[in-house]
This record gives C-alpha cells, structure tokens and sequence, in this order.
C-alpha cells in the first residue's frame, strides 16, 4: 500500500520525519505479498519469503510512539532475514489517539492469527513463529508474550515460541521515566498504564525473549530493559540480552535490517536454539 493510501497520522517530530525519510529510502516491497487482517487500512501485513527457508517465521512491528508509523518502514529488514532462512512480515496495527488501548493490541493479535493460518503458503511453519518490534512495536511484542489474552479474550500466547523487542518499552506509569504520558493509553482513569504494561502482567513463566537495546538508546529505555529481563529471569523464563554498541534509539532500529549484521545474526541463532 501507497502511504499516501492512509489516513493521516499526527505530525512527526524531526527525529521522527528522519527516521521515516531514512527507512522509506530503504523499503523494497517488490518481493512482498500483502494482505489485510481487517477492515481498516492499517490491519495489513507484508510477507516476504526466503529463498531457502528454513520454517522460522518473523513477525516484526513498526515503532512510532503508538502514533505513528507504517508496516512498509519495516520492509528494510527482509534482505537480511530472508538470507538466513527466515520468513519475515511485517505488521501495521491502528494509531492513537483515534485508537487508544487495546485496540492495538488486537490488531497485533489478529495480524499473528493471520499469518499462522497463512504461513505455510510462503514457506513457514505455524510452529516455529516469533514476534519483535522496535520501540512502540517492541511494546507490543512483549505484550503478546506475557498478556493471558486479547481483548477478545483470545489467548495467542500458544503460536509464539519468542519474543525479540528491540528498544521496547515495557511498563508506564509516574516511575517509568517517559517525560509524556503515552497518548495510546487513553483517559488516566482507565487504568491502562496496569494493563498495557508487560513486565506487570508477569505471573510465571513466559517463552524466551531476546531483550536489545541500543548502548546510546534513551536511558529509561534501557533501565526498562534491564528490569524486564531480571522480572523474566525470575519467573523463569530464558532472556537473553543484546546491547547494540554506539547505537542510539533509532539506529537500534537501523542495525536489526543490516545485511550480515549482529542483531540478524544474533537472531537467527536464538532462533534455531530454541526450535531444535
């Protein structure tokens, strides 16, 4: 889909617009196939096949704030998964503050049950799928992993063995250290900063997460980050950890798509350890 195809999003930061400029320079859809999980233009998914795959599947979640991004920023990323075997897509959800939580959630859901059923067409195993994300969509692919259901009430925790967020958030709230309270979240009374918070919904064991996070990444960022693997460790669950050295917060995002890069390959290998 055209980004000109979507309805408007808030008007990005400089920070923001460069990113964008930067990962739309880089985009390649040619090789995707695209489909929609919803009725809203922003419920749509991009597959993009390996060559050789080897039954991992990928599916990666836009960053933006909850406000803003597109699934096609993330397109950049398939050269380098597809090399190392994995099927990769990656998802649009809908944007606050139209949208507040947990629509966003859902629609990550939803966009995962998709691909499950749709998988095996383009070489992956229902089996074998994993979620990341950057930032905003690292939020959300910790919150498939740990969340007991969808809003509906679905329990999509079964169809993911992993979770790879990449300079995720992963709680809200006064002691979070965000400066602005999260427009996704919705009214303050609707207690969401709780629900909408991964490391709070732990109550055991979850599957395994790859917790990254730039070196120059925001600092509260990073102390979520360590937090969240000591609460996982705790429960249980297998974490292991990925600083991305003199990365900041948006080339975290840039290094997850280099070609022959650490954090593809770093994920590919967690990846296999935990499908054989």
């Amino acid at each position: 889909m055209r980004i000109d195809q979507y309805p408007p999003q808030e008007p990005m930061s400089e920070n923001m617009q460069a990113y964008h400029d930067h990962l739309m320079r880089q985009a390649d859809e040619s090789r995707a196939h695209e489909a929609q999980y919803g009725d809203d233009p922003y419920q749509s998914i991009m597959v993009f096949p390996a060559e050789k795959p080897n039954g991992t599947v990928l599916m990666y979640l836009h960053g933006g704030g909850w406000t803003n991004g597109y699934k096609e920023w993330m397109a950049f990323m398939a050269p380098a998964l597809n090399a190392l075997g994995i099927t990769y897509a990656t998802a649009g959800y809908r944007l606050a503050p139209r949208h507040v939580f947990p629509a966003g959630l859902q629609d990550c859901g939803e966009a995962l049950k998709w691909l499950a059923a749709n998988v095996k067409q383009f070489g992956g195993d229902p089996d074998m799928m994993f979620v990341g994300g950057h930032s905003a969509g690292g939020h959300y692919a910790a919150l498939l992993a740990t969340a007991d259901s969808l809003p509906d009430g679905t329990d999509v925790r079964p169809l993911i063995r992993g979770s790879a967020p990449v300079s995720g958030s992963f709680y809200f709230g006064e002691e979070s250290g965000m400066a602005v309270r999260p427009r996704f979240l919705g009214a303050p009374e609707s207690g969401n900063e709780v629900h909408a918070s991964p490391l709070r919904r732990l109550s055991g064991p979850t599957c395994p997460f790859l917790l990254t996070w730039g070196e120059k990444d925001f600092p509260h960022l990073i102390v979520q980050a360590q937090q969240m693997s000591d609460a996982l460790q705790r429960q249980g669950t297998r974490v292991d950890t990925l600083v991305l050295p003199r990365h900041n917060h948006f080339t975290a995002s840039h290094a997850a798509g280099e070609v022959d890069g650490l954090w593809p390959d770093r994920l590919s290998k967690w990846m296999q350890s935990i499908v054989n």
